[in-house]
């Protein structure tokens, strides 16, 4: 995919375009984004490994006091969760090593297995990394993941795959460091399925096996598109739990039973104090963009829950940067574990995108932003996204492109679900070619929503 992006600057903030991708204000910090509400905090460990029997999670039922407007307000949501004495509790032991190296691994000469990683990229720092794979056959996959696989078309394995695969399936836990795009999704959900599928089945009452922690609903929606789409004909269920819809469907799926859960902090940790679901039976968690999570003030809601699964979990965390507060986080919750890191660890532009600064006062943005926007309206299937800092700035600039003759459309924190869902469809569809958003909305915008 061609990309050029263009950033312009003045005294107060800049906007640009990245034929997809540009910035509009300043580098505030976004605030939750999915109904989520920043919390205070408090402590958690992994100690203890024992097994047999169940904890005493102190999970309740609402009462009479529970009303919406007590629920989830501020450093009270999830402030009635017990964290359960792990040391003092007897837990069933459960399975997590399903891996078995293929022939052409074990055979694979050291050096031919450097070789690969360099030329993908890979680093990995640990303690007896399993080697990669370099075709889906080297997985040695159950037959009812080499089917899905198949019937995706992939090709090859991408380079997180590669790695990411061996590790997660042998029951490790894992960091991995590696951009959108890299086929981290995957790295996860496969590993997961299997996961799942030799564990005991879900009885009357009980939480998923599996949940995958995201920062926004737009993630978590399409992370639930990739594991319905891998664990349908293992009659996997999965949910996505997020703030901003309405609880009633969430909660019936929830009560229902799902081997998987896919949920943005706040929402989940709503319906743990409510008693609608709970983590007794997770032995699989997931962060996904743990460093985004972070930026967005999630980390007391994160800590929240990981403290009611039990310390013995395999724990898999994400995240596209290796800063100092994700460093902590995996220090603490995650044991022994292998780091894999595609690319770079430092922070850097991605070279796939021709990144353009033009430094302008402020009265002359809007006449640049209609000049850059009819340059790139002239490509072919060209589709822009303009990112601004406020709400109300989205509404403005959005209001006078289409007062203009552009055809745009804009995304926020104030917009519902349902407008969400409809501004994504016209974006994607082509119909609207340019998106007027708030940063927050960037993670959730992949590959998928530009022509390549």
């Amino acid at each position: 995919m061609s990309v050029r992006g263009s950033n312009f600057s003045g005294n107060r903030g800049g906007f640009g375009n990245n034929k997809g991708v540009g910035g509009f204000g300043s580098d505030r910090k976004p605030n939750g984004f999915g109904g989520e509400r920043k919390q205070g905090g408090f402590g958690g460990d992994r100690n203890g490994r024992v097994s047999g029997g169940r904890p005493n999670f102190g999970d309740r039922r609402p009462s009479r006091f529970d009303s919406p407007q007590n629920q989830g307000v501020g450093s009270e949501l999830g402030s009635s969760l017990r964290k359960p004495q792990w040391e003092n509790t007897a837990l069933t032991p459960f399975s997590k090593d399903f891996y078995t190296p293929h022939d052409n691994i074990v055979d694979r000469p050291v050096f031919e297995v450097e070789a690969y990683r360099s030329e993908q990229q890979i680093t990995v720092r640990g303690m007896e990394t399993p080697r990669p794979i370099q075709s889906f056959e080297e997985g040695n996959f159950p037959d009812y993941i080499v089917d899905e696989i198949r019937r995706s078309g992939f090709a090859a394995p991408t380079s997180i795959q590669a790695q990411g695969w061996p590790i997660a399936m042998s029951g490790r836990d894992m960091v991995g460091i590696a951009q959108t795009g890299s086929g981290k999704t995957l790295a996860y959900i496969l590993p997961a399925t299997v996961h799942i599928k030799n564990q005991p089945r879900l009885s009357r009452g009980d939480g998923p096996i599996v949940l995958v922690l995201a920062p926004t609903r737009e993630l978590a929606q399409q992370i639930q598109t990739v594991a319905r789409d891998f664990g349908s004909s293992s009659y996997i269920r999965n949910t996505c739990i997020f703030g901003g819809a309405p609880k009633g469907p969430q909660a019936r799926d929830l009560e229902r039973g799902v081997e998987i859960v896919i949920a943005t902090p706040g929402r989940l940790l709503d319906f743990l104090e409510r008693g609608t679901t709970n983590l007794r039976r997770c032995t699989y968690l997931v962060l996904d963009e743990a460093d985004r999570m972070l930026d967005m003030g999630f980390e007391p809601q994160i800590r929240k829950i990981i403290s009611q699964i039990r310390p013995d979990r395999q724990t898999l965390m994400w995240s596209a940067t290796w800063p100092k507060e994700v460093r902590n986080l995996a220090e603490e919750f995650l044991t022994n574990y292998i780091q894999v890191n595609i690319g770079s660890l430092q922070l850097s532009a991605n070279h796939n995108i021709m990144q353009i600064v033009d430094v302008c006062q402020e009265h002359e943005k809007e006449q640049k932003l209609n000049v850059l926007l009819q340059e790139i309206g002239s490509e072919r299937d060209s589709k822009t996204i303009i990112f601004v800092e406020t709400k109300r700035k989205v509404e403005d600039i959005t209001r006078n492109l289409n007062n203009y003759g552009f055809r745009a459309i804009c995304m926020h924190g104030n917009k519902s679900q349902q407008e969400r869902d409809y501004v994504l469809r016209e974006f994607r569809s082509g119909k609207c070619s340019i998106l007027v958003a708030t940063d927050v909305a960037a993670r959730g915008l992949g590959q998928s929503y530009f022509p390549t």
